[in-house]
């Protein structure tokens, strides 16, 4: 008797649980979907579900910044020290040789100071014609640069053999640079040779060369032209950098830094 009523309670609890989870499933609100529909038509619910799983990806227009080196050949910008000459065609009494100061300001004649630096020739042109217009009809300027730095690029690092400032008279890939300053060091790091270009005053855009699989390859298809002003670095190994530190007869059994 008393087990039947041991198995009647068990099954009124059973009976009590299943009631209770059928009815909490009723009164439970179904799981709210935001209508992005109405606003974004694009937008459904399995665009939403992909974009949680899967990362988006970049437009097909975007593009790092360093993935676009700068323009190979860029117009001449005016800097402290440089001089040049202005030729006033129809008014010769005004024509006059400039300098221009550490500031970046020159002073011409009965106009003041005007800044200049950072210019090209046809922006420093336009300049001097907009603050003559104050005083002059309609005048015609022609610039002539005297005296101005001359091309240069700069080769450093540990891993190069002669680190300087070097003259860029002519066309030059990054490969040649490299030569010109007296080819790598033993241990030189040449799958990794930077090329720093200025931008802009305060910014450096960056580029990394694998010249030593240019080289064994013989394709120098990726060698990036130099143009004035741009800073060659090429480091050492880790391993060429602590050789020194570890016994010679172990490293020249074992380790050749010239592989890497």
């Amino acid at each position: 008797m008393r087990l039947q009523q041991v198995l009647f309670t068990g099954k009124l609890i059973a009976v009590f649980a299943v009631a209770t989870t059928i009815c909490s499933a009723q009164q439970s609100p179904a799981p709210a979907i935001s209508d992005n529909t109405s606003q974004n038509p694009a937008a459904t619910p399995a665009s939403t579900n992909t974009s949680a799983t899967t990362p988006m990806k970049p437009p097909a227009n975007a593009q790092v910044a360093t993935d676009k080196f700068a323009e190979r050949n860029p117009r001449y910008r005016i800097r402290s020290g440089d001089s040049f000459d202005l030729d006033f065609r129809f008014q010769p009494e005004f024509n006059q040789t400039l300098s221009v100061q550490p500031d970046g300001f020159v002073t011409l004649r009965d106009i003041g100071d005007l800044h200049v630096q950072g210019l090209t020739i046809p922006e420093l042109s336009a300049a001097l014609r907009k603050a003559y217009d104050q005083i002059l009809n309609d005048p015609v300027i022609t610039v002539v640069l005297k005296d101005f730095e001359k091309p240069y690029f700069i080769a450093g690092g540990d891993g190069i053999q002669r680190p300087g400032k070097f003259e860029l008279r002519i066309d030059m890939t990054a490969s040649e640079a490299v030569q010109i300053a007296g080819g790598f060091r033993a241990g030189a790091k040449s799958s990794e040779v930077y090329i720093f270009r200025r931008v802009s005053d305060d910014m450096y855009q960056v580029k990394k060369l694998n010249v030593k699989k240019m080289l064994s390859k013989g394709d120098l298809h990726e060698d990036v032209h130099l143009i004035p002003g741009d800073m060659l670095y090429v480091p050492r190994s880790t391993l060429a950098k602590i050789a020194s530190f570890l016994p010679k007869q172990s490293v020249g059994t074992y380790i050749n830094p010239t592989q890497f």
